[in-house]
């Protein structure tokens, strides 16, 4: 792995940026405007940037030599940029407010006697410099995998300076590489002390007294349906008759909050983390794994302690009634997804006739929910094969079917239920704290965007009744079903809407087309969850409920930590996926272009479900440039051009393992 000489290349770096504002101010193409503004920056791949003010209907864009020495993710103050040659709005960084960390994952170039620390995330432009480093207790080789603590990054330097304070590793090692992604988002490779103690001193014996205070639903037919190499079984259903047309169905959730006391040290560490983060070939949990894997999950043939919310329906997918609260079970029998889904398909096995009972009204529940306005957006999930040592051997996408679908539906269904309760039902004068999962409306420019862009592969997308908005959506992703630009129809399509958060503010579920929703069902990986267990419980007891400002502050900290996780899950599946094509150099792929900047085309395999760049100097059949406005590479003639959502036929160039980027070249 060779790298340039860093301290050169800033050289070289600054005396183009000098170049370029001596050029700037000759040609007075741009000169500040406007008062001082304040917003969070967002460092894209190319290292331009985009800061985004509250207040302020678009971001401003930041070319990089104008983003000062800010941080991805840092709070700055910018000053309003004229540029006439230009036609969005433009802004220069003047300082930084705030760092948004401190702490960056990064590995080491020693050049001579000087350490210098190449940082993992992309986003961040720049080395750091370690200086004066001398430790008699850590050694550090070139190309280790460091964590590093950010010290200062003064007006004279060309480079932040920073301190070394953990060494994870030599680059490259799988586990290292891994482990880096999890501390570079904010999680955790392991508990403290305390948490483990808390843990092991807990009393997982059911004494009589605890069953007395329970619903007992220890001789109802139950079960659970999860991944085959699942170990934390969060939820599980319970299913009896009552009548012809009648079913009792019960959704029962690990009842965490019975082990998990509010303020103890595995409570703090919980909210710290805020979810399990699951990689490609790890799980990273919010707690413990005597507690995730044994004490809280619903294993088969174990009396368990559970919160439930159990339905009477009728077998058209009617709710005729609800009950919450707490129950005990025993879980009859472990189903994986795929033996769940052979008794659908055969209608014979283990529990078969309740499965097909269950399954045909979750069917039925399912196509009345988009009836009623729930947009499909169904995304594929890439799943790796791998050996013993971690390494990817085989990629594929993931299918979703009916019993997937059937598990979905009674979640969806409790979720519901539980936000209705607790938000309608018993919100006595709207003073019931309640953690909603709220997704709000889609920006509507960006919508007529996505619009646009479908228009030019052919799709209409009618945006002119606001209120047939999910009828116009659910249309086109139905026409899309099979064709080569659906996955990235559907993920620009998603792109365009807005991201769920949680909130205690009530604004509804835009996507599933919920009045109320919320997040019950997932304790053992979700804090959210455990915080509806308590909120509910207090509520059904009548006993005293926290102010709202404390539950709007820890539903603003999950929705964070939601965010990094899935950053963190993104980043091991782009790993494993620049692993896996490292050996496949110099092969075709036929692929679809699913992005075109002025540095390249950016182009989907949809086999793989993933994504890499062709570079606009390797575009060698003749000159090209970036039209903007098409959002596409054209020759200089006109008569040829990349657009998106062409297929296109590349050669898999090069991979780089560090950065987690494809190169691709042209097929001839």
């Amino acid at each position: 792995m060779k790298r340039k000489n860093k301290r050169s290349v800033d050289k070289q770096n600054n005396k183009k940026r000098d170049q370029s504002k001596s050029k700037s101010k000759k040609n007075h193409e741009v000169f500040v405007v406007g008062n001082e503004l304040q917003g969070t920056i967002e460092i894209v791949r190319s290292g331009d940037a985009f800061v985004v003010v509250d207040g302020v209907a678009k971001d401003f864009f930041i070319k990089q030599k104008n983003t000062g020495k800010a941080f991805d993710g840092d709070t700055v103050a910018i000053m309003r940029l004229n540029n006439p040659k230009s036609n969005r709005k433009e802004a220069i960084v003047t300082n930084v407010i705030k760092r948004n960390r401190t702490q960056f994952i990064g590995v080491v170039d020693k050049q001579n006697d000087l350490i210098f620390i190449v940082p993992d995330n992309p986003a961040i432009k720049t080395h750091f410099f370690v200086p004066n480093f001398k430790s008699k207790d850590i050694t550090v080789n070139h190309e280790d995998k460091v964590v590093v603590e950010f010290t200062e990054w003064r007006a004279k330097d060309k480079n932040p300076t920073a301190k070394i304070i953990e060494i994870i590793g030599n680059a490259g090692n799988n586990d290292v590489e891994m482990k880096s992604i999890l501390i570079e988002n904010g999680f955790f490779t392991s508990f403290p002390k305390p948490v483990h103690d808390e843990v092991d001193a807990l009393n997982i014996d059911i004494n009589e007294t605890e069953i007395a205070q329970r619903k007992d639903f220890r001789n109802i037919t139950t079960f659970t349906i999860d991944p085959v190499d699942a170990k934390d079984f969060d939820d599980a259903i319970s299913f009896r008759v009552i009548d012809e047309n009648t079913v009792e169905v019960g959704v029962h959730i690990a009842d965490v909050e019975h082990y998990v006391k509010e303020g103890s040290n595995l409570d703090k560490e919980a909210f710290k983390r805020a979810t399990s983060v699951y990689l490609v070939d790890r799980v990273a949990p919010m707690f413990p794994e005597r507690l995730s894997n044994i004490i809280c999950s619903l294993r088969p043939n174990e009396d368990k302690l559970c919160f439930a919310a159990v339905f009477k329906l009728q077998t058209n997918g009617k709710v005729l009634d609800a009950w919450y609260g707490k129950t005990i079970i025993h879980s009859n029998r472990r189903f994986s997804y795929e033996e769940a889904q052979e008794v659908i398909e055969t209608n014979t096995g283990d529990f078969n006739q309740e499965i097909t009972t269950l399954n045909n009204i979750a069917k039925i529940i399912r196509s009345q929910r988009f009836k009623d306005g729930a947009i499909n957006f169904d995304q594929p999930e890439t799943k790796f094969k791998l050996d013993e040592n971690g390494k990817p051997i085989g990629v594929f996408v993931k299918e979703r079917k009916e019993a997937h679908m059937l598990i979905e539906e009674y979640m969806l269904l409790a979720n519901k239920y539980v936000a209705r309760f607790m938000g309608f039902e018993r919100n006595e004068n709207g003073k019931v704290p309640m953690v909603y999962r709220v997704h709000d409306k889609p920006d509507m420019d960006k919508l007529n965007d996505f619009a646009l862009f479908a228009k030019k592969l052919g799709y209409k997308l009618s945006l002119d009744n606001p209120k047939q908005i999910k009828n116009a959506l659910n249309k086109l992703l139905n026409e899309i079903q099979g064709k080569p630009e659906q996955n990235l129809l559907e993920s620009l399509a998603i792109r365009s809407m807005a991201k769920a958060i949680y909130s205690t503010k009530n604004i509804g579920h835009f996507g599933l087309g919920f009045d109320f929703y919320t997040h019950f069902t997932s304790p053992i990986r979700r804090y959210p969850d455990v915080m509806v267990h308590r909120l509910l419980y207090k509520l059904l007891n009548n006993k005293k409920l926290p102010p709202i400002s404390e539950v709007d502050y820890q539903c603003k900290h999950s929705s964070e930590r939601e965010k990094a996780a899935t950053e963190a899950e993104r980043a091991s599946v782009k790993y494993k996926m620049a692993e896996y094509m490292l050996d496949r150099i110099g092969e075709q792929f036929n692929g679809v272009i699913s992005g075109v900047k002025s540095w390249g085309i950016y182009v989907e395999l949809p086999a793989y479900n993933c994504e890499g760049l062709l570079r606009t100097e390797n575009l060698t059949d003749d000159y090209y440039s970036y039209d903007e406005k098409y959002m596409r590479m054209v020759n200089k003639k006109g008569d040829k051009s990349y657009n998106l959502g062409d297929a296109i036929s590349v050669i898999l160039d090069k991979v780089d393992m560090e950065r987690k980027t494809i190169d691709f070249i042209l097929s001839e």
